[in-house]
């Protein structure tokens, strides 16, 4: 688990304890799966789906130094 992207999403949400993401690894991709509670999903995903551009750019550029791709993926 990346502890960049639950320190956003606990940031951003009102149920904090209800973050989780799940992470897996398939060759030079990176993929997460960032679940919160229900009435927090359009917190994280934001107006126009701003926020959730904005936390998949940070990640994509955490990741950027190994050469690997970055998919985040929001599971409501």
């Amino acid at each position: 688990m990346d502890e960049l992207l639950v320190y956003i999403a606990r940031e951003l949400v009102s149920n904090p304890d209800e973050v989780n993401v799940k992470k897996t690894e398939r060759g030079n991709t990176v993929v997460f799966e960032l679940s919160v509670a229900p009435e927090d999903t359009g917190k994280i995903i934001g107006k126009n789906g701003k926020r959730a551009q904005a936390i998949r750019s940070i990640m994509k550029a955490k990741y950027l130094k190994e050469g690997k791709r970055v998919i985040v993926d929001i599971v409501g």
